[in-house]
């Protein structure tokens, strides 16, 4: 039986009390190094305002930045997720979706919160594959699209080091032999280390980058829970970017009181760590704002606690205020309820106004009136640190009706400096490049 956004309305206001959310509406001040936070707008559910997942017409695309132009890539995926580039230009997506079993709901609001997947595009059954994608005439679009890993299990991030390429399942780091080149790997992969997710698995992705020299694995895991209301103990080596030794698998924190950790990168220019996270919910339109910041090792960035620094979220209970007087403020605010998920820096010159810039794929809110994220965005770097707003880079997922084309997730830059996006509920792959006809 299909679920209309009606019903889930109602389900909600039920649910809620019949809440209303009247936080006002967003301004510039909610990106940047200090964004402005407004005081908190409590309910048992947050405004639902979810955009209907209907797919790209034959003669829709996303809207490019003026001097780009956009491509179709790839098409006709099954729910891409993430990107990874390899030497020889060939590309990787990981078509997943999470796993089956609980996911940290129960109740009406578990039903709520699969009916309101299905709705955004994410209610499908995950394929739990990689693709391989390849642009044999150089033309942006890939005439070879063919399996290349089966037989995982929601699988997402992805990295290469040396003849070893390493995929982040939801609940295990696997290696595997590779050779540039190949088509398709058939031989199962090594198990290196155990991933947090064997039981309850709310934030199920587990994002994936190597250091420099391949010695060590960061993986990005996401909490059990909005607040930790399922209990700490659920949240061991969650809300986290953990530290895993490639050879032995040995696993530490290495970061933690990240509420959901997805992209990952290193700065050019500093070589530091930077991640973008999903902040909390049900506190109004305006918070908490998402973000992107310099992962400092060991440091802490307040959930459940607090958020921005020492705000304490009173919703919590115990507290831990020495621990809290601790958090870090973010480096940088992306909009609240955004959902930014992919990070990439653009190391290349081929788009020179995005040179050194943070691209980030926000995939957009389910829970804020007006709609905010559904798009690309470039911020602005200079000296290591994130300088200026945020600029578009590709626009137009939502139609005049409020409906999702699609929804961006991974962002890569390919070797001819080309930006790849992922959108899965428009089940293809973008691309994005200089517009060579207005030169």
């Amino acid at each position: 039986m299909k679920t209309s956004m009606l019903t889930i309305l109602l389900a909600a206001s039920a649910l809620s009390g019949c809440a209303n959310d009247n936080a006002p509406l967003p301004t510039e001040n909610e990106f940047g190094p200090q964004p402005q936070l407004t005081e908190p707008s409590n309910s048992l559910l947050p405004t639902v305002a979810l955009a209907k997942a209907i797919g790209w017409p034959n003669d829709h695309k996303p809207i490019a930045a003026e001097g780009l132009v956009v491509n179709a890539f790839a098409r006709g995926l099954e729910h891409p997720r993430w990107l990874l580039v390899l030497p020889n230009g060939d590309i990787l997506v990981a078509e997943a979706n999470k796993p089956e079993g609980k996911a940290g709901f129960s109740g009406i609001k578990g039903w709520l919160g699969e009916k309101m997947m299905a709705y955004g595009g994410g209610g499908v059954p995950s394929p739990d594959k990689i693709t391989l994608l390849r642009d044999t005439d150089g033309d942006g679009r890939a005439d070879i699209q063919k399996p290349f890993l089966s037989g995982l299990h929601s699988p997402f991030g992805m990295a290469l080091v040396d003849e070893h390429l390493y995929v982040a399942n939801a609940v295990a780091l696997l290696r595997f032999d590779y050779q540039t080149g190949v088509d398709a790997i058939t031989e199962p992969g090594e198990f290196i280390a155990e991933l947090p997710g064997k039981t309850m698995n709310h934030h199920w992705t587990k994002n994936l980058i190597a250091s420099g020299d391949g010695s060590k694995l960061y993986v990005a895991v996401g909490s059990n829970s909005n607040i930790g209301e399922n209990g700490m103990e659920a949240e061991i080596n969650r809300a986290a970017i953990l530290e895993i030794d490639a050879d032995s698998g040995d696993t530490r924190v290495f970061a933690s009181g990240l509420r959901n950790p997805v992209g990952m990168g290193w700065e050019p220019e500093s070589g530091q760590l930077w991640t973008v996270v999903n902040e909390r919910d049900e506190l109004g339109n305006q918070l908490v704002p998402d973000y992107l910041t310099a992962v400092v090792d060991g440091g802490f960035y307040g959930w459940p606690y607090s958020y921005w620094g020492d705000t304490v979220d009173t919703r919590v209970s115990p507290q831990q205020p020495e621990l809290v007087a601790t958090a870090r403020a973010p480096d940088y605010a992306l909009g609240a309820h955004t959902a930014s998920l992919g990070l990439a820096f653009y190391d290349h010159s081929a788009i020179a106004s995005a040179t050194g810039a943070a691209i980030i794929g926000q995939h957009g809110s389910w829970n804020r009136e007006p709609p905010s994220g559904y798009k690309v965005i470039a911020v602005p770097f200079v000296d290591g640190q994130p300088a200026g707003n945020p600029e578009d880079v590709l626009t137009g997922f939502l139609s005049a009706d409020g409906e999702a084309y699609g929804r961006p997730v991974g962002v890569a830059v390919d070797a001819n400096g080309a930006i790849l996006v992922a959108d899965d509920a428009g089940k293809t792959i973008w691309r994005v490049a200089v517009d060579d006809s207005q030169s």
